[in-house]
Parts: structure tokens; sequence; C-alpha cells
């Protein structure tokens, strides 16, 4: 398969060893897909294409401040020359955000929420808009990553402040469904509760329940793929 006719797919927040990121990338590769790498360190997005090269598989690193709405424009147009002709865009996994506590409402900072807001909301948010153009082509896919903590029910106290920006998510991702039906772009969340990943292990210890990364892979992969075509504005929880 040549590099113009794979199938495009843009994994933002890619991260560290150890995190989500990485897995999902690589199983998206293992399935075909050309994977464009996004991270705010130059040289960890970079790391994670290097490992996919190594694996036989075939990518493009960039670096972005993914809460800046003019670095974020700036990355849409040089995907948008990777994409072939006319461009176009597979898929659109927004794995770029953050967990932090915010403690009691009533002892928190406005500060906790504007970063919460920046880099859970502000991340998905801009880049939804700026690839919503390369997506409709090709009738692509949105993931979106929420959080069990953004599901009725949940216990938020102390960290609603990430409970919030995560609810945003969902309401962004159930916006961008509706509007783009149309369009025959699809948008999904996942809301999975603690991943295995090395950050939480050094946090949270061995003894909590955990999500697999392979299994979000394996979700984010599906809903990117045919068999989910029929799958739109969806909260799908994981753990």
């Amino acid at each position: 398969m040549t590099q113009s006719a794979r199938r495009l797919a843009v994994v933002t927040g890619i991260g560290r060893p150890g995190q989500t990121g990485e897995v999902i990338a690589r199983v998206l590769a293992e399935n075909g897909m050309r994977i464009i790498a996004v991270a705010r360190s130059a040289d960890e997005a970079k790391a994670r294409v290097d490992d996919l090269r190594a694996a036989g598989h075939d990518g493009e690193s960039f670096a972005c401040d993914l809460s800046d709405e003019t670095q974020v424009a700036t990355l849409a147009r040089s995907v948008s020359a990777l994409a072939g002709s006319p461009p176009r865009l597979d898929a659109l996994v927004n794995i770029a955000g953050g967990f932090g506590m915010s403690g009691p409402v009533a002892e928190s900072t406005v500060d906790v929420w504007n970063t919460q807001r920046s880099i859970n909301v502000a991340t998905a948010y801009l880049a939804t808009r700026a690839f919503l153009p390369l997506l409709r082509p090709a009738h692509g896919s949105i993931v979106y990553f929420a959080s069990a903590a953004a599901l009725p029910g949940a216990s938020v106290a102390r960290m609603w402040a990430y409970a919030a920006a995560k609810s945003s998510v969902v309401a962004l991702m159930r916006a961008v469904a509706d509007e783009e039906r149309a369009n025959g772009v699809r948008a999904n969340a996942l809301a999975p509760t603690a991943i295995r990943t090395e950050a939480n292990l050094s946090t949270m210890g061995d003894k909590t329940r955990y999500v697999e990364r392979e299994d979000v892979a394996a979700a984010v992969s599906w809903l990117c793929s045919d068999a989910s075509r029929a799958v739109s504005g969806q909260v799908i929880r994981l753990g």
C-alpha cells in the first residue's frame, strides 16, 4: 500500500513511553493506518514515530501546543500537505489532556479550573475545528477522551474541575456528532476509569483496578474502523 493510499490518523497527546498514546498509535498502525503523532514536546512525538518506524509502520511527528489556536492552525496546514490530493483525514484521536485534583470547591482557585479547561477542552475543541475540513471528505471518525468521572453518579469531590472539563468534552462530542452527521463524520467518546499507565502506577500503586492500555486501544481502533460507521454520539464506559 502506498503512503497516499494509506488511511491517515492524527493522534494528539501521544506522550511518553508507558502512556496510552503509544499503544493506541501502534494498534492503529498495525491496522494499516499512517500515524500523525502530535505532542507538546517535539522529542516525545519523534520518539513515538521512531518506535513505529522501527516496527515497520509509517508515521510523521509534530510538536504543537494544542491549546494555542495559531499553533493548531499551523499543524492542520502541515497535515493537509501530507494528506493526499484532495487532502483527507480518516481519524482524529483526541488523547491530549490531563488529570489534576482541585480540592474542595470552597478552597479551590480559578487557576485550577482554567488549567483543566485548557488542557482537556480547548485542546479537543481546537483540534476538532481545525481538522473537520479534512475529515469530511473521508467520512472520518473523531474519538474523544472523556472520563468515568464525567458520567452520572460518579463521585467527583475534590476533582470537580477535572470532571467538569471532561463533561464539557462529552458536550463537544455530542455537538459534533449532531452537526456533522450530514457530512458523514462521526464522533464518539471513551469514558475510562483509571488506565494502567506508568504515571498512574507511580501515583496510585498496583492495587487499583485498572483498564488495560490494550483494551483502550482496541476500542479506539474499532471506533476508527468501517465496522463502526453507524455509531456516533455515544459515550462508551471502559472499566
